[in-house]
């Protein structure tokens, strides 16, 4: 999709507010009149299975044996929490440049300006992430695409609409990429690394198709690798077999509950950058990784002249002061004292979402 060119009278686009955003035990704790509702359950759906679906004919027949209710019950509360915006999808999460090329681009937009650019970048097909942060560069987003020069393409569109050169941070290493979410609070956990090259894959066009079908997520039935089977024409047999290569080379980071951390009263999330010698990246990097409350860690390119730091972390937290206490607690654990940093907390979210290789 090419939009118009930015002017200043183009309105304004965000995400939808799910009515407002609401904690955990808000979401959950309200009943409708016309329903029952087992808190407990739908919780332990959200929190526990963010990952390690099972990759079985019935997947949610196997969720739910583990508390002894049926493939009907699960699939109910995923679709109710669906409906209510406290998930988004339930799938794999993808590694983006594994199935092609991915970038993180930011641009220095005046204030009175802002919205109208970034309704104009939330436009663009290749752009899946769309985020206002408080600094120089205040508008950052993730463009994802089958080959790398349909982003550049994609940047150059923006220069020319905006006048704002993009930065282009490509990621070079991933020391921790996961984006789950324990919903009980920050806790140590592995770190889940993915080495970018392993990850790399060559699609024939039945895998173009079967990737196609995941954008949306697994559908919501008793079977679902069966009916993305059909879409793609694969038995459901070989989807799953499928999912597990790439999952197995990191070419799929996770598949679960994708949750929408912001609708569950992670309303705080900021981007912390330092400037590591880059020899030293890997090392700073997989302690960071381990580290309470990181849910992304990596080392990206540096752009001359124009942004000095290549060592990226994402911390998620209800507020903003816990989100600026874990960094402390983070910087002096790393020993991160002595090195350049910025801490970019996020003002706005315009765009979220997986990526999309179907609207090439």
């Amino acid at each position: 999709m090419k939009p118009n060119k930015v002017t200043d009278k183009q309105p304004p686009h965000s995400m939808p507010s799910f009515g407002g955003p609401v904690d955990i035990l808000t979401l959950l704790g309200g009943q409708a009149a016309d329903e029952a509702r087992d808190e407990a359950f739908e919780f332990e759906l959200l929190n526990r299975w963010q990952r390690d679906l099972p990759l079985d004919i019935e997947p949610f027949a196997r969720v739910g044996d583990a508390y002894g209710r049926s493939a009907r019950d699960v699939l109910a509360a995923f679709r109710r929490l669906q409906r209510e915006g406290a998930i988004s999808r339930v799938g794999p999460v993808l590694t983006p440049a594994a199935f092609g090329a991915s970038t993180l681009a930011a641009i220095s937009v005046p204030p009175d300006r802002l919205e109208s650019v970034a309704g104009y970048i939330s436009l663009m097909s290749e752009v899946n992430h769309n985020y206002a942060r408080e600094h120089e560069y205040n508008l950052w987003f993730v463009l994802t695409a089958g080959e790398r020069s349909h982003i550049d393409r994609a940047l150059q569109r923006i220069e020319e609409a905006t006048g704002a050169a993009p930065l282009d941070l490509p990621m070079l290493e991933g020391y921790h990429l996961d984006l789950g979410f324990d919903l009980h609070g920050p806790e140590t956990r592995a770190a889940r690394a993915v080495d970018l090259e392993r990850a790399r894959v060559s699609l024939d066009s039945r895998q173009w198709r079967l990737l196609a079908a995941l954008e949306q997520g697994l559908p919501l039935v008793p079977r679902p690798f069966a009916r993305l089977g059909m879409r793609a024409d694969m038995h459901e047999l070989e989807v799953i077999e499928q999912l597990r290569y790439w999952l197995s080379i990191g070419a799929i980071r996770r598949i679960g509950v994708v949750v929408h951390h912001h609708e569950l009263g992670l309303r705080a999330n900021a981007m912390c950058v330092w400037d590591v010698p880059d020899d030293d990246a890997p090392a700073i990097g997989r302690r960071i990784a381990e580290m309470p409350g990181v849910n992304l860690c990596y080392r990206r390119a540096r752009v001359s002249k124009r942004w000095r730091y290549n060592l990226y972390c994402m911390i998620h937290g209800r507020e903003r002061t816990a989100v600026a206490q874990i960094r402390e607690r983070l910087i002096h654990d790393a020993g991160l004292e002595a090195h350049p940093s910025a801490v970019l907390f996020s003002t706005r979210r315009y765009k979220q979402r997986g990526a999309r290789y179907s609207e090439r």
